[in-house]
Formats: structure tokens, C-alpha cells, sequence
């Protein structure tokens, strides 16, 4: 009995050695897979703000799996990437890709990050014509220009409102070419804001800053649709609006609509004491009026007293 059990024990041994074999064996092969599939990413070690030149403090490696690597993902630290000047915020832990830097040898600042084919032009603004204060990098507003149109002949110099361009990104605010890590960083006293424009934009911009007064319009970044209009004067001002239905913050594909309109009923004045009167009157019985009974030889009748 005793070698029975002994020979029991040493199989289960076995058995159990073998299964724990394979499983380190599965184990480190997997694992020798998962390694072979990671690649070295270059991810900032620090928040990089927008227009700055990358330094090597800035910069540390990271290991990212073959099917999540980031597209445009540099893999070396190297002078190739060292001095290149960043055209969008990156931040703690964000990989750097070939999209968010500028091309190699651009200036640093914010002519690094105006695209080919377009201009950045500054216009003087207050709180009332910068949306109090709420204009910041990145923001897409649209312009309306208060102007005096040309003379007609005979004709009399009226004020319009127009809005003259539409979906225009705002690169700066002051010198501030980055948004403000939160909203208690929001300069109020900025004087200026800086914009992207083409060089036709540009034209018309300069003509309305010179020739009337300038309005921004903020405007939700993902609504980028052109919304043609035809512009306003006292005319069309004091003909009124009808109301508008406010729409959910943050809905999208919110369409103006137009509110309801209430009904009036309008009640006609009626005579109500000559009414009650009159129904007061056929209600109540008159009482019977006195009469007697007449007789005429052999015709008899009844006669009514007044």
C-alpha cells in the first residue's frame, strides 16, 4: 500500500510539474510576442505649449503596441526632432507625430503656425466687440462690419450691418498664440486679436476696419456651415423678428425655428343686464288677469279687464 501510494504521489507530481511547464513555456512565448510588437515612441514628457522649440528636457521614450502606434509617430530622439517648433499644444504624455510639428527650419512662434496659402492679420478689439473676453486661440468667429454703403444717386446715406466673412479661426489673443489652461486665465484687457484669413479675406478685412466698426461673432467650432444673409438697416430693423426657439446646449444639427405663435381671442361686448332682464322677465308667470262671463241671448263669451 505504502509504494501504492508513493507511486500515486510521484505521478501527480509529475503531472502537475508538466502542466506548469507548459504554461511558463505559453506564458514566455506570449510574452516574447508581445514585446517584439511594441515600437519606441517619442512622448513629451512635459505639457509643450503651441509655437515653441523642442528641447531634449522635453522629451522621454515610450513603448506603444504595433496596432495603437500613433500614425506619423517618431521613434528616436534625435537632432532631426530636436529644434523642431510645435504647431499644436501637446500635452503631458501625448505622443509627438510629424502632423502636430512644422516643417523643418521654420521659425518658431506664431508664423509657424499659419498654413500655406493663408495670412494672419491683427484688428483692435475691446470687451464688447472681443465677446467680453471669451475670444482665445483656436476660437472660429464670424465678422459683421457696421458700415455707411456707397451713395446713390438722390439717395440718402443709411447704416448697414453685414456680415462680411465667416468661419474665421482666431491664431492669438494679444500675444497669446495658446489657449489659456483654464478660464481664469482669460486676459479681459486684451486689445487686439490676431486672425487667419486668406490674402482676399485679408483685403476686405482691412477696407472694414477702415471704413466702419467691427463686430466678432463667436461661433461653435463644429458648426462650420455658411450661413448667407442679407444684411440689415432701420428698415428691416424696426419691421421686427419673430421669436426663435432656443435650442439645448451642445446639440448638434440644432436648425432655428420659429416660436409658436399665440392666439388672441378677442370677446364681443354684449348687452348682459338687457339679456338678464329680458330672460329674468320671460321666466317669471305673469299673474292672470281678472275677467267675466258674458251672456248674449244664447251666445256667451269671457271679457278680459285691461
Amino acid at each position: 500500500m505504502r509504494n501504492k501510494r508513493l507511486i500515486i504521489a510521484l505521478l501527480a507530481a509529475v503531472v502537475f510539474g508538466l502542466i506548469a511547464a507548459v504554461s511558463v513555456q505559453r506564458y514566455l512565448l506570449s510574452a516574447q510576442a508581445y514585446t517584439r510588437n511594441l515600437n519606441n515612441v517619442v512622448v513629451a514628457k512635459v505639457e509643450i505649449p503651441v509655437g515653441s522649440r523642442i528641447i531634449p528636457e522635453q522629451l522621454e521614450l515610450a513603448q506603444f503596441p504595433a496596432n495603437v502606434t500613433p500614425e506619423g509617430a517618431i521613434g528616436t530622439i534625435d537632432d532631426k526632432l530636436i529644434g523642431r517648433v510645435v504647431m499644436t499644444r501637446i500635452g503631458l504624455r501625448e505622443p509627438i507625430t510629424e502632423s502636430r510639428l512644422a516643417q523643418i527650419g521654420a521659425a518658431g512662434g506664431l508664423s509657424s503656425v499659419i498654413p500655406d496659402g493663408y495670412r494672419a492679420m491683427t484688428v483692435k478689439v475691446d470687451d464688447v466687440v472681443g465677446v467680453s473676453g471669451f475670444i482665445m486661440p483656436g476660437t472660429l468667429v464670424d465678422i459683421v462690419v457696421v458700415i455707411a454703403p456707397p451713395k446713390s444717386s438722390g439717395g440718402q446715406e443709411e447704416m448697414i450691418s453685414k456680415i462680411v466673412l465667416q468661419n474665421i479661426k482666431v491664431l492669438a489673443s494679444g500675444q497669446n498664440i495658446d489657449k489659456p489652461k483654464n478660464d481664469r486665465e482669460v486676459e479681459r484687457s486684451i486689445r487686439a486679436v490676431t486672425l487667419q484669413v486668406t490674402p482676399e479675406q485679408a483685403e476686405k478685412l482691412a477696407l472694414a476696419t477702415s471704413e466702419g466698426k467691427l463686430q466678432l461673432v463667436m461661433r461653435n467650432s463644429v458648426d462650420q456651415a455658411d450661413e448667407p444673409t442679407s444684411g440689415a438697416n432701420k428698415r428691416s430693423l424696426l419691421s421686427g423678428e419673430r421669436a426663435m426657439i432656443a435650442p439645448e446646449p451642445g446639440l448638434a444639427n440644432a436648425q432655428p425655428k420659429a416660436a409658436p405663435t399665440s392666439t388672441i381671442r378677442r370677446l364681443t361686448a354684449r348687452p348682459v343686464a338687457r339679456d338678464i332682464t329680458a330672460s329674468a322677465k320671460a321666466s317669471v308667470p305673469q299673474p292672470p288677469r281678472p275677467s267675466i262671463e258674458v251672456i248674449e241671448g244664447a251666445k256667451k263669451k269671457t271679457v278680459d279687464f285691461p
